[in-house]
């Protein structure tokens, strides 16, 4: 089992949604924000639009989140969860390198298809710190696959293990945003080419390792 690890920022709503209501009413606030993040961009998001595209008042936009960059926050914590929930949790491949171009598909699919996410992603626009203010979204993403890599592949839990998975995550993060920046669907060109980059950067830890 993977080790879970909690992608919620420290504030994500004023009010805790603790009836189905509640509930219904955050998804269909984040449903809006994330729809006219692609419309308009992040920076023509403002609380009334949420609000008119919801069917809410801006009263009950205030009531979950003070201002824009804590919706948006919370919608970024949902991307991220959205990821590693398809990505951490159920069966997982036979093969360590199957696992890392799942999670290149998932995250590539994620940018084709789930609304806001290819402006938004995990929040790096707004803060690279958001979900714990002494460690980066992409540190935490790392100890996930660290974790994955030790208890499911065999890996052996080194510190150059840690630091080369969160080097492949940053140059991921590069790539794909590379991919994206102009094409809708995304230039094949990058993402083959980081499935090539992971091989070849991450491989070498197993070889080491079985040569032993």
């Amino acid at each position: 089992m993977v080790e879970k690890v909690d992608y919620t920022p420290a504030i994500a709503v004023r009010t805790e949604p603790v009836q189905q209501r509640s509930t219904e009413r955050i998804t269909n606030l984040l449903d809006a924000a994330a729809d006219l993040i692609d419309e308009h961009g992040i920076d023509g998001l403002t609380t009334s639009d949420v609000a008119t595209r919801s069917g809410s008042s801006v009263g009950v936009v205030y009531r979950y989140y003070p201002n824009i960059q804590s919706l948006l926050r919370a919608l970024a914590a949902r991307n991220m969860e959205k990821f590693t929930e398809r990505v951490f949790t159920g069966e997982q491949p036979s093969d360590w390198l199957a696992a890392m171009n799942g999670a290149i598909d998932v995250y590539v699919e994620l940018l084709r298809s789930e609304p806001g996410f290819r402006a938004l992603g995990f929040g790096d626009v707004i803060d690279k710190r958001f979900v714990q203010p002494d460690v980066s979204n992409n540190s935490l993403l790392s100890r996930g696959f660290t974790d994955l890599f030790v208890k499911r592949y065999g890996f052996e839990p080194t510190e150059d293990l840690s630091i080369d998975l969160e080097i492949i995550i940053e140059i991921a993060d590069a790539l794909l945003h590379r991919a994206f920046l102009y094409e809708r669907q995304g230039d094949e060109r990058f993402i083959t080419k980081l499935r090539s980059l992971v091989e070849q950067y991450i491989g070498p830890h197993l070889a080491d390792l079985n040569a032993r």
